[in-house]
């Protein structure tokens, strides 16, 4: 028996270690990518799997040439306006569908058409979007990108967070109805704070989905000063730069980095709820 636990975690622990370099790999070699020269990625032999040089230029040439700052800003914008928008409104429509008090007509078929905006692919509505901010004068700026954004985080929004408030005890609410508490004390200061994990989970998902957007923003921006990330790592493969692998793996990098913030920020909040709501239980 201990032999054959021994093989298990030893199968497990090999398993893992593929997994982990599997997920792992990509990232270095992107890395090393943006800090080699252009002449050890040229020509028709295999690049080494270490580096065998070291350069700076290309970050250097993405800040100076490109005007990735700009980008970065843009997206910025775009995916904090959305978020919290998104958040704000996704979570106070996702209280009033899980509970069974706020009665108004249509409530049923308004939640399966939250489900069939979320499911159906973004580009369904690419065109009545378009034709809609091209009447509304917003095409040369960062507004539809921001409204389509929004448009595809409030149902994800809605969706993911109705099954953590159907969740929670209503005897919390009713005590809490009781000492007084007025409708918006008692979302606010109650309910809240209790599904604050699936609060900071959601805004992982609307976070990541916002700064890495592309198909939006490729139909609705049309002037350079309104480029985002992805849409300016898109360009930087043109004819001109078709071997300038340097400058979109540089690029590649600093986008990651605040995504990968962002999410340690919020995994803090994430671990801080669900240890609170065991400790209470």
């Amino acid at each position: 028996m201990k032999t054959k636990k021994r093989i298990g975690s030893v199968l497990k622990g090999l398993a893992t270690a593929v997994l982990l370099l599997a997920a792992l790999f990509p990232i270095y070699w992107m890395a090393t990518i943006a800090v080699r020269e252009n002449g050890e990625m040229s020509g028709t032999q295999m690049i080494p799997l270490l580096p065998q040089s070291f350069t700076l230029e290309h970050f250097k040439r993405l800040f100076v040439e490109k005007n990735f700052v700009q980008a970065l800003q843009n997206s910025a914008v775009v995916t904090l306006l959305s978020m919290g928008i998104s958040l704000a409104f996704g979570i106070a429509c996702a209280y009033v569908l899980a509970r069974r008090r706020f009665r108004f007509r249509g409530k049923t078929g308004l939640t399966y058409w939250v489900l069939l905006v979320r499911v159906l692919p973004p580009i369904t509505f690419a065109v009545p979007l378009y034709v809609m901010f091209s009447r509304m004068g917003w095409l040369n700026s960062l507004a539809p990108e921001i409204c389509a954004c929004i448009f595809v985080n409030i149902p994800l929004t809605i969706w993911f967070l109705v099954s953590f408030f159907q969740e929670l005890p209503l005897e919390l609410e009713e005590s809490a109805k009781i000492d007084g508490a007025t409708e918006w004390q008692l979302f606010l200061r109650i309910v809240v704070p209790l599904v604050l994990p699936g609060i900071a989970a959601v805004a992982m998902l609307s976070f990541v989905y916002a700064w890495n957007e592309y198909t939006y923003s490729v139909i609705f921006v049309q002037s350079p000063g309104n480029y985002t990330v992805p849409l300016s790592l898109a360009i930087l493969n043109t004819e001109d730069n078709i071997m300038q692998y340097g400058l979109v793996a540089a690029g590649s990098i600093i986008s990651i980095i605040p995504m990968a913030l962002f999410v340690i920020f919020a995994q803090k909040y994430l671990i801080a709820g669900l240890s609170s709501g065991a400790v209470k239980g």
